[in-house]
């Protein structure tokens, strides 16, 4: 029997041409990270010295592990000490790295948020990163409302979450809904950044949100961006 979509398989075989031509593809292989995503994290982290020990950590959408192997490394003294604490939370297993304190789950479940609660012992967090995104259906609309309602949510943990001054990372993508959450961030924290990693891919649009100074009351704060980006 014939193939009856043969425009599918040469599509797949291109993007897997793609995938593996990729400098950050290769990189990762050859540096030991997970996955390309690591050179995003650590883009951001060269720029803005995000990750600074000792510091405890909470990462969203944590699979596969690159921006864990990351958040370690940068932890990490030159005597090989971890100097913070790493919390790690994702719907898909990771491979254990050590060190860090991983948690399976579905982030839009109250137990999951209950056992990063738990797993803080009471201490407020200093840096929160999300690299969460939603399984893709392919249906704009649809994909921009769950990308927006896993930021939401993961703005509101780190609102409950952070310590004052503390800083939060976020993915996100420039559709409907994007400005508004620009301006809820604008309210809770001093100054808001629009990064776009050379890692990131050039079609796609998705950002990072760098949210600086978590306030401990909501209220009025500046916006900046890259030269030439729309925010």
């Amino acid at each position: 029997m014939k193939n009856s979509r043969p425009g599918k398989h040469r599509s797949n075989r291109a993007w897997i041409q793609r995938h593996l031509g990729d400098p950050y593809v290769q990189a990762a292989n050859r540096e030991g990270y997970r996955s390309r995503a690591a050179y995003k994290l650590i883009e951001i982290d060269d720029r803005d010295r995000l990750i600074r020990a000792p510091a405890t950590v909470v990462e969203l959408g944590a699979a596969p592990g690159s921006w864990t192997q990351v958040l370690v490394q940068r932890l990490t003294d030159r005597a090989g000490q971890l100097r913070g604490r790493v919390i790690a939370m994702d719907l898909l297993p990771i491979e254990p790295i050590a060190g860090v304190q991983f948690i399976e789950g579905d982030f839009r479940e109250e137990s999951v948020e209950r056992s990063l609660i738990q797993a803080l012992q009471g201490q407020p967090d200093d840096l929160i990163v999300s690299d969460m995104s939603p399984n893709l259906s392919g249906i704009g609309a649809a994909d921009a409302a769950r990308s927006q309602d896993l930021c939401e949510l993961a703005l509101q943990f780190a609102v409950h979450h952070l310590r004052p001054g503390g800083d939060f990372l976020v993915k996100a993508f420039q559709a409907s809904g994007f400005s508004q959450y620009v301006a809820q961030l604008k309210r809770r924290f001093r100054s808001v950044t629009v990064r776009k990693p050379a890692a990131s891919r050039a079609g796609s649009s998705e950002v990072y949100l760098l949210a600086r100074g978590h306030k401990s009351e909501p209220g009025p704060a500046e916006i900046t961006k890259e030269p030439g980006r729309a925010t």
